[in-house]
């Protein structure tokens, strides 16, 4: 046993379900110092023991509603804190090559390496959470990033390594995401948006483009979200390829909803289905869309409607797609779980959305989902308005 105050910052604030960065605006707040001396990489230095908190520890404390001494108390180290960026990647520009050094020389088969591993990755995904992932998706894009800048390779090869750069990048700043390192993921987001543009990867630049205003949708940036996702389907194009078209469609739909713009959201999710309609005239879509069809449209849909208050018309939408969803992807599982108890909750439904929040809360302590325990969260906060139904108060009382 021995003391680890940033171990015991970490845990409390996974108990909170807070990002590095909410800590440290919660504790320059509590400090009265907003905008000043403590910031995301503090706390990180902070959790991994770096630095001492020492004149801070009060202050991160009273943020966590906890004493000091829960704070200083001796305990087992936990496994390492997750990555960040930063331990990945080099300081400079990360997609400028080393010309000045002579590495070995890259071809296509390594490419072909390269993306079975992406593939591998994404694959993955499906099944397991970002908590779990998020070492081997950094340790990969190192690897990818170490490739193109250290060896030598053809203008072809080159732009092929940028492409899956650009892929990897997309996969790993969602696991990012997922593991809620946000702001991990929206520099992952970026580094993939510059190796698509220089590989003259529209499709796939609109995909980064994508996955970060969904991203920002969701962390409170809905105005960036909207303006992202817009851009992103702007920029690809019409002569994108129908299942990107739709997937981007999507993407502007939910900026929407999440910036309460119900009529814009309703018009992108119609827009999302006739080009996903087109998708049937055989025209080729990149293998890293594989997973958007007209189920994951639905999905979709229910969202926007359980977010819009509009319960009668997500629940069956939402029972459909549950009904045939595989419940191998736990965290997708769960998640969709999540809209389906709001919609029961607002359709005046509180001890059926008690029994699915049960099971979603059951399904979120399985998987290190920062997205799961989000929406754990959001279900909760919902059900408190029928406390006084029996069912709800078991659930809201034993979650406590």
């Amino acid at each position: 046993m021995r003391s680890s105050i940033g171990a015991n910052i970490r845990r409390e604030r996974d108990r909170c379900g807070w990002s590095q960065e909410r800590l440290a605006h919660e504790i320059c707040r509590g400090a009265g110092v907003m905008g000043g001396p403590v910031g995301r990489q503090e706390v990180s230095r902070w959790e991994k023991g770096k630095r001492t908190p020492r004149q801070w520890l009060p202050f991160i404390a009273a943020a966590l509603g906890v004493s000091e001494d829960v704070l200083k108390e001796p305990r087992e180290v936990d496994e390492p804190p997750l990555p960040t960026l930063a331990d990945y990647l080099p300081d400079s520009d990360p997609l400028a090559p080393l010309s000045a050094r002579e590495g070995r020389r890259v071809g296509l088969r390594q490419v072909g390496d390269l993306q079975e591993r992406v593939h591998g990755l994404r694959l993955a995904d499906d099944v397991l959470a970002g908590g779990d992932l998020i070492r081997p998706a950094l340790r990969e894009l190192r690897a990818a990033v170490r490739v193109y800048k250290e060896g030598t390779h053809s203008e072809e090869v080159g732009r092929a390594l940028l492409g899956q750069i650009g892929e990897l990048a997309q996969i790993a700043g969602w696991i990012a995401g997922d593991a809620g390192q946000h702001a991990d993921a929206e520099r992952v987001y970026r580094l993939g948006m510059s190796a698509a543009m220089q590989a003259d990867d529209r499709t796939l630049a609109g995909n980064l483009a994508g996955s970060l205003a969904y991203q920002l949708s969701n962390t409170g940036r809905e105005a960036e979200g909207v303006r992202l996702a817009r851009a992103a389907l702007e920029g690809a194009g019409p002569e994108a390829p129908p299942k990107a078209r739709a997937l981007y469609l999507d993407r502007v739909a939910w900026a929407h909803t999440r910036a309460g713009e119900a009529q814009p959201a309703i018009r992108a999710l119609g827009e999302a289905g006739e080009a996903l309609a087109a998708d049937s005239a055989g025209a080729e879509s990149p293998a890293y869309l594989y997973w958007v069809d007209a189920g994951e449209l639905r999905i979709m849909e229910s969202r926007v409607h359980t977010e819009l208050r509009r319960p009668l018309r997500a629940v069956p939408l939402l029972r459909d797609v549950l009904s045939r969803y595989d419940a191998t992807h736990t965290r997708e599982l769960a998640l969709y779980l999540s809209w389906l108890a709001v919609a029961l909750a607002d359709a005046n439904e509180p001890e059926e959305a008690a029994a699915t929040a049960e099971r979603v809360i059951a399904l979120s302590a399985a998987v290190t989902s920062d997205r799961t325990a989000a929406r754990v969260r959001v279900v909760l906060e919902r059900l408190e308005g029928h406390r006084d139904v029996p069912e709800v108060r078991a659930v809201l009382d034993g979650a406590a």
